[in-house]
């Protein structure tokens, strides 16, 4: 399961941190499975021509269907637009300083198309779906270090090197143990290792990626670039300062180290401080070749813990002091920072009555099993936090608790 988070002085907070942005929330489906054939009609394989009866049952049933669905459509269509208009009223009052109640969100649940399915075209050509490429995985990314930046990541001795490693970047920026340990299990399975890739996290027959996401904290590509476009000039001060204190041998390669870095942080750089850009950036073998930092025993921890921090970040900066709970900080990640910040600030009897649909965009909250199961804020957080609880107890949850 996935989740999402990121800041520099003076940062602006834009509004692309919302569910459209938010790409965590299709790594979150696809790991919970819904079934492709939710997707789309299967083709059947046109052996024989189709009998005249065939294609006059098929012409009914598609009229039926067509009627169902123009009804369903015009039902969601006025209330997602509802949707998009309560939060774009709900985040003017938020700017106003004005209190934000019941009223400012939508109260029913979403519309469900009950009608007939779409039928199968008993004429048409069986078409085989497109081949989809494969998506780079973890040896992709090193190669691309290499052959970009000429860089090789550090990889641990041990599991536990890599944790204290992280433990020790996490507290010294002000993130708890609890924060760290249960978004871990969250998105790593309490388990998962420092190189775990989403889809790849157990070794089963034909396993392959299901994005981009690495590591404890389940970085995607765009994530990676971003933080090193937004908080590079902090990680570099922080690995130099550690340069300084660290014995001679390993200064000399933190020292070479540094100075690729900076380079990749340029690159970042390179680009408008917005999310599609570093999307755009990240597909280019030189943004492949960055994703190779979190490997990377002394830069990957910084990479991590800066995934969270943004995002508590983002909420002081909105004005809200208390610590936010791993579960909260999932939230602003499923949902991006914006609609996030909203759930976080929101008072328990409101959780209990506002949808979780007023978080999403629509293609997102239907393509998202979780959500719409548990159909409010209230129960999409408790969900969170009973699968935080479940995988609490498991070996690499409990050596990372003990690395800090």
């Amino acid at each position: 399961m996935t989740l999402d988070i990121r800041i520099r002085p003076g940062r602006r907070f834009p509004a692309r941190r919302n569910a459209a942005c938010a790409v965590p929330v299709l790594i979150y489906l696809a790991v919970t499975g819904l079934p492709a054939a939710a997707a789309a009609p299967a083709q059947q394989t046109a052996t024989t021509p189709a009998a005249p009866s065939q294609i006059n049952e098929y012409r009914q049933k598609l009229a039926s269907y067509q009627k169902a669905r123009e009804h369903f459509e015009a039902k969601a269509e006025a209330y997602w637009s509802a949707v998009t208009e309560k939060r774009r009223l709900r985040n003017a009052r938020r700017r106003n300083g004005e209190t934000i109640g019941a009223g400012d969100y939508v109260l029913t649940q979403p519309p469900v198309y009950t009608g007939p399915p779409r039928p199968v075209d008993p004429a048409a050509p069986h078409k085989p779906p497109p081949k989809q490429p494969p998506l780079p995985v973890v040896t992709d990314f090193v190669r691309h270090a290499a052959e970009q930046f000429q860089f090789t990541p550090s990889r641990p001795r041990s599991e536990g090197e890599f944790k204290k490693a992280y433990a020790a970047v996490a507290a010294s920026l002000g993130v708890s143990r609890e924060q760290a340990v249960r978004v871990y299990c969250f998105e790593a399975g309490g388990n998962g290792k420092y190189d775990v890739q989403a889809g790849l996290e157990f070794p089963r027959p034909n396993a392959r990626a299901i994005s981009t996401a690495l590591g404890y904290n389940q970085l995607l590509t765009t994530n990676t670039v971003e933080v090193l476009a937004e908080q590079g000039d902090g990680i570099l001060a922080g690995l130099t300062a550690a340069m300084h204190r660290a014995p001679e041998p390993h200064r000399k390669a933190m020292a070479s180290k540094i100075a690729v870095l900076r380079r990749m942080v340029a690159f970042a750089k390179s680009v408008p401080d917005e999310w599609s850009a570093h999307a755009r950036l990240a597909k280019t073998p030189k943004g492949l070749a960055i994703h190779a930092l979190n490997l990377d025993v002394d830069i990957g921890p910084w990479l991590q813990t800066h995934k969270l921090l943004t995002s508590v970040h983002f909420a002081r900066h909105r004005g809200y002091t208390k610590p936010l709970s791993a579960a909260e900080l999932e939230m602003m990640n499923l949902t991006g920072d914006g609609n996030g910040f909203d759930m976080v600030s929101m008072p328990q009897a409101l959780r209990v009555q506002v949808p979780t649909s007023n978080f999403f965009q629509r293609g997102g909250y239907e393509r998202n099993p979780v959500a719409s199961r548990n159909n409010t804020v209230a129960k999409l957080i408790a969900a969170t936090n009973a699968r935080m609880d479940a995988e609490s107890s498991r070996p690499g949850a409990k050596e990372l608790a003990a690395a800090f």
